[in-house]
């Protein structure tokens, strides 16, 4: 391959992939799904918890203090990866709730009949769930037969009634990377703020938000390597100071009455209650780890593979890929004569190959695709052509069991 990794040793790095299923080497590919976590991640939080478990916030005693400092540095840390001051980092549980943050938050009290959320038509179900929760219409522009969106077609949709701009930076059902710059700019010249749904993105692509001037991005630190449960919304801080606190509680505020009460500072208004400590380390502690290898060298490494991978599978009699955009990363959707894609994936768990089945939280992109499920391999850093190789066997086997 052309990338530089030693991926051997990147591996190794990763206690979970040692281990066999079913008395097979485990050929890990649900990474758009979630991402193993390597050792100096394990060891963060673990040391956390050994050595400074206490409350943030709220005490003077050393350990709080410590934690304190542990916690906010993962603040710092986030916002440097993706180039924004740390007052724009609000800590959530994930991409799910940043984005209901937003539509709670933002966009709820600026609605007004008939005002709309335009989408494309390969979102997650959480980034169309929300948006209509709070009464907005939402609208989706069409996707491609190579899973690319009809840019054109998106623009226009874009209209005096569109509030929101919502869109993915990559695709978890197709691998496609949606035009993010041209999609701003657009909505930009409009006036109309735009989302951008980074958690399939964050730990593949170079992500500059100041630069992309994008207004809201939601991520996960469970699909960028670090724990589950952690996660945040990143914005523009004109927006986080307009908007009001969505949950209520401790740490939020700045002071209670009965007779009312007021906010803490932004981001801390909207993080009410105990946070998550651990998995805002972990999640800086897995930054550092990628960081260090280079985002730009994971993904050409990324690339070389899916390259590889599509080659093996469009070599395999009755496979079809679904999502062949020339803008892709490394998931690739397919479908097999015969098989149900549960079937699919169960016969490859039983050869040591995980994978993900069902229609990944894409029912509209399913119905697009005239599909009820595919089956879906996803890469990572750790992934390497012995994986493929794994898969591509696996499938054979499918396909003989099937023929």
């Amino acid at each position: 391959m052309s990338s530089t990794l030693d991926i051997g040793a990147i591996r190794a790095q990763f206690p979970i992939l040692r281990q066999t299923v079913h008395g097979r080497r485990l050929a890990y590919l649900d990474n758009a799904a979630t991402t193993q976590k390597p050792e100096a991640v394990l060891q963060a939080i673990d040391r956390y918890y050994r050595t400074s478990n206490a409350n943030v916030h709220r005490a003077v005693h050393e350990l709080a203090g410590r934690a304190t400092t542990q916690y906010e540095a993962a603040r710092d840390r986030i916002g440097a990866f993706v180039k924004v001051a740390r007052e724009q980092v609000v800590f959530t549980r994930g991409t799910t709730e940043a984005i209901n943050l937003v539509a709670r938050s933002y966009l709820q009290p600026r609605l007004q009949p008939g005002d709309e959320v335009l989408l494309t038509g390969m979102e997650h179900h959480s980034n169309i769930v929300p948006w209509q929760l709070v009464g907005a219409k939402t609208v989706a522009a069409p996707v491609l037969d190579d899973g690319s969106l009809d840019l054109d077609a998106w623009k226009q949709r874009l209209s005096a009634r569109t509030k929101l701009v919502a869109v993915a930076q990559i695709s978890n059902t197709l691998g496609t990377i949606n035009p993010i710059a041209d999609i701003v700019a657009a909505a930009h010249a409009r006036g109309v703020p735009v989302l951008v749904d980074g958690a399939q993105g964050i730990a593949h692509l170079r992500t500059d938000l100041t630069a992309l001037d994008i207004d809201f991005y939601a991520f996960s630190s469970h699909k960028l390597y670090g724990p589950t449960g952690f996660g945040a919304l990143v914005a523009k801080r004109e927006h986080l100071e307009a908007m009001p606190p969505w949950h209520g509680g401790g740490d939020m505020i700045r002071t209670v009455a009965f007779e009312g009460s007021t906010w803490n500072d932004v981001p801390y208004k909207f993080e009410a209650g105990t946070p998550d400590i651990a998995g805002a380390i972990g999640c800086a502690a897995a930054i550092d780890w990628l960081d260090a290898l280079d985002v730009e060298r994971v993904a050409a490494h990324e690339h070389a593979l899916l390259e590889y991978a599509t080659e093996q599978l469009s070599r395999i009699p009755g496979l079809r890929l679904i999502g062949t955009a020339p803008h892709k990363a490394g998931i690739l959707s397919f479908v097999m004569n015969g098989p149900h894609p549960q079937d699919i994936g169960s016969i490859l768990d039983m050869e040591g190959v995980a994978i993900r089945t069902g229609h990944h939280c894409t029912m509209p992109l399913m119905q697009r695709f005239g599909v009820p499920a595919t089956a879906r391999a996803s890469l990572a850093v750790y992934n390497d052509r012995d994986d493929i190789d794994q898969l591509v066997a696996a499938l054979q086997k499918v396909r003989r069991l099937f023929a």
